[in-house]
């Protein structure tokens, strides 16, 4: 499961061969062949193991494998992708519970890009700062936050090429998928909310003041937000809270999932972000999640994603919660230069953390891991990909 774009189709046309039949319901005449009997459809695929491509276009084909997989419980005999989060889907949510394991496959990390293999959390989880010998890489970070991470706008050579790619993406999501969703009565308003979502990204989200700016009352602007979520194309973050303490914001953040369509819908370009410091540091902090969760995807120990805010207004802004309770804090930072009142949410996330404390980092645009003591750093952020 994953984004239009995000490279399904070829990972899935690289991991199969002959003895596999491939079925795309991009193809309409296989979509509309299964919406009219998808009992049918099943039954009478060839004695092959299946891959289904672009499976939440036809969702009634899900109830028809859990009767397949009922039937027959060979492991591994169908390989499913999907655009939007088949799992979500009403009549389908639960057929295909323990019958089937799902894998997110996101954009391209930094890693991936730069052909490195990932180890800052590995890094992190075994309580060492991580480390990099990286000079100041403000210059590639605007260049990678305006491209993004999509597959073929890093094929492009240009700003404006890649701007063209990210806003006919949008259009095709806007005309097409779009419709594939269910409970979407105001396309046009559906249209401008994924257009706020790049202004808001990295911001806490208010759905009345949210659906004010849109012309929806608030459940349905947070029906609307949860439907882009699908798509994979934003995330909610909760907010860290212990119950022990009631002064802090439990109201989540947002971030689109990936920069480069951000900087498209604002029209950022590199230049325009080198000369504007706090649009830098707010795109620069959906970047830094984007890649902490992707590489966490990728971790044998499961990650849990929060922001940290409280009634004063001090936030951190990524808390990693482990499995066994251990927290983290990641501060963003696109200056150079680094002050005692940077480390102010960490220090209270630490106060309000306590025995569950591991690490608290800042990442910036520097070139040495320096420590502050009592398992605070501030780390470069190369690090991420180094």
């Amino acid at each position: 499961m994953g984004a239009r774009q995000v490279g399904k189709t070829t990972l899935v046309n690289d991991l199969i061969d002959e003895s596999w039949e491939y079925i795309t319901f991009d193809d309409m005449a296989q979509a509309e062949v299964a919406r009219s009997d998808p009992v049918g459809f099943i039954r009478n695929l060839p004695p092959k193991r299946i891959a289904l491509d672009e499976v939440q276009r036809v969702p009634d084909t899900l109830v028809a494998i859990k009767q397949a997989v009922d039937e027959n419980r060979t492991p591994g005999r169908f390989l499913l992708t999907g655009s939007a989060n088949a799992l979500l889907l009403p009549r389908v949510s639960d057929a295909l519970v323990g019958r089937m394991e799902a894998v997110r496959l996101a954009t391209l990390s930094e890693c991936e890009i730069a052909g490195t293999s990932p180890t800052f959390l590995d890094t992190l989880l075994s309580g060492e700062a991580p480390l990099a010998e990286d000079v100041r890489v403000r210059d590639h970070l605007a260049r990678r936050i305006v491209t993004g991470c999509f597959p073929e706008p890093l094929q492009r050579g240009s700003e404006k090429r890649v701007r063209a790619w990210y806003r006919q993406y949008l259009n095709t999501l806007i005309q097409r998928d779009l419709h594939d969703l269910p409970r979407i009565e105001h396309v046009d308003a559906m249209s401008r909310l994924l257009r706020l979502t790049a202004v808001l990204s990295g911001q806490l989200v208010n759905l009345t003041e949210l659906g004010g700016k849109i012309g929806l009352n608030r459940m349905t602007a947070g029906k609307y937000l949860a439907l882009l979520q699908q798509l994979f194309l934003v995330e909610r973050i909760p907010a860290w809270h212990a119950s022990e303490f009631r002064r802090m914001v439990k109201t989540p953040k947002m971030h689109v999932v990936d920069t480069g369509m951000v900087c498209a819908l604002r029209g950022i370009s590199r230049r325009r972000l080198l000369r504007n410091p706090a649009e830098f540091g707010s795109l620069m902090e959906s970047f830094v999640y984007n890649e902490l969760r992707k590489q966490a995807l990728w971790m044998d120990e499961a990650l849990t994603f929060h922001h940290y805010r409280d009634k004063d207004r001090v936030e951190v802004d990524i808390v990693m919660e482990s499995a066994s309770g251990d927290c983290y804090g990641v501060e963003v930072k696109a200056a150079a230069s680094l002050r005692s009142q940077d480390l102010t949410g960490l220090k209270r996330f630490r106060r309000r953390a306590g025995e569950r404390f591991r690490m608290g980092l800042l990442l910036y645009d520097g070139d040495r891991t320096t420590s502050f003591g009592d398992g605070l750093f501030a780390v470069p952020i190369g690090a991420l990909w180094k």
